[in-house]
């Protein structure tokens, strides 16, 4: 199973780098030197937070072109009959939804799509030669629905809002309960000791991973609105129902973290960590319209 290091993971670990980088140059310390300097404190922590998450997103596209292995068709020149029609459809899905003609790309891999990109405009939404095999053209068109309403929904940046926003109270708290653990068991009198360094690496650990469940919550909501969008763009709920259920009976590639969250399928981790809901729920919630 694919497991690249993308926007939640790849975010992680860009927050930990700052973090270290912090520690280097000596904030912690800074902070920490007369007690805890709470407000500049969060406002740091916002900046922090905040960047790695923006610094995600903007190579988001980049990233996931190298990670995936997609080849990006040129519109004017593409390779056959099968990539001339998946740049028509989206052309045409993306006039629909009133936003700039994305990317369309290729790659080579079990049944899955992925849309990404930091703006609504200039986005890249990509296919599996697994999912091209396995699904009837309407199927398909649906699927495409399904990326280009999260692109137009503006599904990416809505993450990295979020996901800003729990960065910043990763890296707050942890300092907070470090300051306190190094001050109270392991008495550091001035600034901060090794008890503070150790708890804050502990803790950023474990409250960035369970973070990544507060994402995945909200990836999990949007999620219905993407699959109405393409319902709403093909002008009927049917085709994004059959797509579902062809998806239930194949074995879809899990994409890497960040991918998961804008692709039509998000594998079966864990019902708290799980970036899409079920496909029986997203069904039922189709054919509730």
């Amino acid at each position: 199973m694919k497991r690249v290091v993308l926007l939640v993971l790849t975010n992680l670990a860009i927050l930990v780098m700052l973090s270290v980088v912090a520690g280097l140059l000596g904030v912690d310390r800074y902070l920490a030197q007369d007690g805890l300097n709470l407000l500049p404190l969060l406002l740091f922590s916002a900046i922090i937070g905040f960047g790695g998450a923006l610094i995600s997103l903007a190579l988001s596209k980049f990233v996931a072109r190298h990670a995936m292995g997609v080849r990006v068709i040129d519109p004017r020149q593409p390779n056959g009959e099968t990539e001339a029609w998946l740049v028509q459809v989206v052309e045409r899905l993306a006039r629909r939804a009133n936003i700039g003609m994305p990317e369309v790309g290729i790659y080579e891999g079990a049944p899955n799509a992925f849309a990404t990109g930091a703006r609504r405009d200039a986005a890249l939404v990509a296919v599996s030669t697994g999912l091209l095999r396995g699904m009837r053209k309407d199927e398909v068109e649906a699927v495409l629905g399904h990326e280009i309403a999260h692109v137009a929904n503006g599904d990416m940046v809505t993450l990295i809002l979020i996901q800003g926003v729990v960065n910043t109270f990763v890296f707050f708290l942890a300092r907070v309960i470090g300051f306190l653990v190094d001050r109270l068991v392991f008495k550091t009198t001035r600034g901060v000791g090794m008890g503070y360094t150790l708890t804050v690496l502990v803790l950023q650990f474990v409250f960035g991973i369970l973070a990544s469940a507060v994402v995945a919550w909200f990836s999990r909501q949007r999620e219905y609105r993407a699959d109405a969008g393409s319902a709403a763009y093909l002008g009927s709920p049917q085709a994004m129902i059959a797509a579902l259920r062809r998806l239930d009976t194949m074995t879809a590639e899990p994409l890497p973290e960040s991918l998961r969250a804008s692709g039509i399928s998000g594998g079966k981790f864990s019902a708290f960590f799980s970036s899409h809901p079920s496909i029986a729920d997203r069904v039922a919630a189709l054919q509730r319209r």
